[in-house]
Parts: C-alpha cells; structure tokens; sequence
C-alpha cells in the first residue's frame, strides 16, 4: 500500500488452519449494485469491462483477466510518486493510478459492470518495519464471487514490486502482504458491500497523498458498528 513500507524480512511460518471468508450480509443484490464511488455506469469503465469480457474465456477467466489488468495497468500511486488522490472507480481508471483502497473501487466495479458479485475487504498491516513502535495502518483488496466454483476468494489488485507478488489463485489466497499476527497485523476475512465509509471520507476530504498518508483512518466505521452492536447485545 505504501511506498514508504520497507520489504518484509523472511519469516519461518507455523502451518495455519485455513480460514474461510464471510459476508457482511447474505443479500447477494448489495455486492452488485452500481453507487457514486463504484461507478461502472460511467462510460469508460463500462468499455472496458467489456473489452476485457469479450477476451475472456468464460467468467473465471475475465474476474482473472479484470485483476491482473488493475493489479498491472493501473499503478499503485506510491510506486509512481503520484500526488494526485483518485477515489472513485472512474477516477481510478483516468487517472491511471490509485493507492489500494482506490483500486479495490475500480476492480469491483469492473466486475459487477458484468453482474459478478464484489465486495471489499481489509487487513491491518504494520508501516515500517524499523520503526521502534511499529504503527499499523489498513490495507484494502476485494473479495470476489466465482459462480463456476460456488466459492468467494480474495484478490489482491494493489500492484507488484519488490516484496510484493499478490497473484490471482483459486484454492490458496496469495495476496500482497501475509499477515503477521506477532507483529500485530490483522487479517478481517469479512467481505463488505460498499467502502468503508472513514476510507472515503479520507480519500474525498484530502487533495494530496501527503495529506492523506498524515490521516489515515486508525478504525473503520464498520468495525464500529459491530462495537456499538455487541455492546448493545450485551446488555440485553
């Protein structure tokens, strides 16, 4: 997500059990719909889904085809030095770049332009390595639904580079950055409808990247919501 994020050192990994996705809500209509920030009316993300459609060799090939081309064609804003804050997913696509949050909105709309179900998910990961109190910022990627396997997998879209190699795959996620529980890092497996809504208010309210890096937001809405529900469940 951030030019600033060093490479990870190397890390001897204890077999994990495999952990499986969950969706926000079970109405399968809210990972479909087109809104002001997952604009696939606009015209340009519309021919593109379609372009990219027409070269595909059936679904599964164009949700593949659809994050290589955000994950490869359209830059990671950092990895270019780009200032410029695109949030939307029309934005995204002309400006030809966006951080992570900003490409998830892109691949997403994408793929419901062509009726695929496609939602948001988050992890938090640590800044820098180095840092003698680390400081964990969140990551943003897609979760995505695979009719031909009746199955919702994670996708990774915010770009390779040193470090970095998140691929498109099936049955074993391979995302940017593995999470590292004894650093603090947190993996949300939860799929959500829409971006959160502190991520758009940061991506919308900040006219530079140097801006926003300063106010990332350290909770999410969603995560706050679930709070104030649990807290309310408890004292019932």
């Amino acid at each position: 997500m951030f030019s600033e994020l060093p490479e990870r050192k190397p890390k001897t990994r204890k077999a994990e059990k495999k952990k499986k996705t969950k969706l926000y809500t079970n109405n399968i209509d809210q990972y479909l719909q087109c809104s002001d920030i997952i604009d696939f009316d606009n015209e340009s993300v519309a021919q593109l889904a379609d372009k990219l459609y027409s070269a595909s060799n059936g679904e599964t090939d164009f949700i593949r085809k659809a994050f290589e081309y955000v994950r490869d064609h359209i830059s990671h804003s950092a990895d270019i030095g780009a200032d410029e804050v695109p949030c939307t997913a029309s934005q995204v696509l002309k400006a030809g770049h966006g951080i992570c949050f900003a490409k998830s909105h892109l691949l997403a709309a994408i793929l419901r332009s062509r009726g695929i179900p496609a939602g948001f998910c988050y992890q938090k990961i640590v800044l820098n390595d180095d840092a003698d109190v680390p400081e964990l910022v969140y990551h943003g990627l897609n979760g995505v639904y695979l009719r031909e396997h009746d199955k919702w997998i994670r996708l990774d879209a915010r770009g390779n580079k040193e470090g970095v190699n998140a691929q498109f795959s099936i049955d074993t996620e391979q995302l940017a950055f593995p999470i590292r529980t004894d650093k603090g890092e947190q993996d949300d497996f939860t799929i959500y409808p829409v971006p959160d809504k502190e991520i758009i208010d940061v991506l919308t309210s900040n006219n530079s990247r140097a801006q926003l890096w300063a106010v990332l937001p350290m909770q999410l809405e969603y995560y706050n919501a679930i709070k104030t529900t649990e807290s309310e469940n408890q004292k019932i």
